[in-house]
């Protein structure tokens, strides 16, 4: 018997599996922690440099370490504990907090070392990611996955959202150090709830973790439009239409504001986030997932286009809110489809190529804003990247229209002892 669907978020999952509200729990903290340093480093950047193009080459200073590490923290999920795994790439973001830290107090001012920074944590996040993604079918039932998803998608709003006030107000009362101490503070409480994660030996099918293993991933995944589809519309919507690595030069320039500003920016986006995975209930009853994930893409790019004409700041928030909430929804409807679709031993390499698209993407979607912003101005970069999108979206859907097609059958509900 299916299950009644709302409007609200399902927090069914967080009832019936003790596991995964550790695991959101963990999700929720480490997640404050890097979003802290994701919005800091950019605008520390800038203080620095004064310049769009610099602060649009932290994106692309962790582009590679991300792709390198996504890939094999994919191959690596499939092969070890992945309660172990998170645990130690969790540590390791505390010590590039720690530098972090450091090089603020000294005053170094060294853009190098921050480009640094944040390619080693780059490169932590990539593997990382795939290993928690990989944990939520082993944790929750089947036909709980959207509510699950939507749960942890609320986790990263409300990191994206804390993240940059609690990072700009951290900046104005006691400067960058006392900003990336947050950082710090933040991995030490997700270190503890993460310990109480049950052990999670290999899944069944698992191998070492070698480059044999990457190159068997990427096969499984070519061989099924499905799976690849959802990577390559998350890779048009974020390196054709992210707005982030703009945000400092619109607050002042277009907005005649300061780091809070920016800051507003970021959160509004974040905040869309938010509001997507609260009213979030209604895509348990989507069954045509491939078709909503191509709708919801297209509103992401009209969102932004218009973003980009904008000039009165209550209607860029408005507007960075929408794009957010179709994120959301976006990032929910494809996930379900990954997780549904790929077995438990595939599930590491899967994610982790989720994780390539799904952050290596933003951050070449920044270098692109940065360098094209450059060229023909902040707005008009908006307003172009946001059409491309669209166009390329609708171009995708009709050349591969199984994905369209893609209808998921109810199943019924497993007994509430799963984790």
């Amino acid at each position: 018997m299916a299950k009644p669907v709302g409007l609200l978020i399902d927090v069914t999952p967080l009832r019936r599996y003790p596991a995964f509200r550790r695991l959101v729990g963990g999700q929720c903290m480490t997640l404050l922690g890097s979003q802290v340093t994701q919005v800091v480093v950019p605008w520390q950047v800038y203080s620095l440099t004064h310049s769009s193009v610099s602060v649009g080459a932290v994106g692309l200073a962790a582009l590679v370490p991300m792709v390198v590490c996504g890939l094999y923290g994919g191959a690596v999920a499939d092969a070890m504990d992945r309660r172990r795994l998170i645990l130690l790439v969790a540590s390791g973001s505390a010590l590039v907090s720690v530098v972090l830290v450091v090089q603020a107090l000294a005053g170094l001012d060294n853009l190098w070392l921050l480009y640094g920074c944040v390619a080693v944590q780059a490169g932590l996040f990539a593997v990382d990611l795939p290993a928690r993604r990989a944990l939520v079918p082993r944790l929750v039932g089947p036909d709980d996955l959207p509510a699950a998803n939507s749960l942890l998608f609320l986790v990263f709003s409300v990191g994206f959202i804390g993240g940059p006030l609690v990072g700009g107000a951290m900046v104005v009362l006691g400067g960058y150090g006392a900003a990336y101490l947050v950082d710090i503070v933040a991995f030490a409480v997700a270190i503890t709830l993460l310990r109480g994660l049950p052990s999670l030996p290999l899944p069944a099918g698992g191998r070492r973790a070698d480059l044999g293993s990457v190159v068997e991933g990427l096969r499984f995944i070519r061989k099924r439009p499905l799976l690849w589809m959802c990577y390559v519309l998350d890779i048009v919507a974020t390196v054709l239409a992210m707005p982030a690595a703009l945000f400092p030069v619109l607050a002042v320039e277009r907005f005649h504001g300061t780091t809070a500003t920016a800051a507003y920016l970021s959160a509004a986006l974040a905040a869309g986030n938010l509001i997507g995975t609260v009213f979030s209930g209604w895509l348990g009853a989507v069954r045509r997932l491939g078709l909503a994930s191509i709708a919801v893409i297209a509103a992401w790019g009209v969102a932004l286009a218009a973003f980009g004409l904008a000039h009165e700041l209550w209607v860029a928030l408005l507007l960075l809110a929408t794009a957010g909430a179709a994120d959301t929804y976006s990032a929910v409807l494809r996930s379900s489809i990954v997780q549904r679709e790929t077995p438990d031993a595939f599930l590491g390499r899967t994610s982790g190529v989720w994780t390539i698209v799904g952050a290596g993407g933003p951050r070449l979607g920044d270098g692109r804003a940065g360098f094209v912003a450059g060229a023909i101005g902040p707005g008009a970069a908006l307003v172009a990247g946001g059409v491309t999108c669209v166009l390329a979206v609708l171009a995708l859907a009709a050349a591969v229209p199984s994905y369209l097609r893609y209808r998921v059958t109810p199943r019924a509900d497993e007994p509430a002892t799963k984790g």
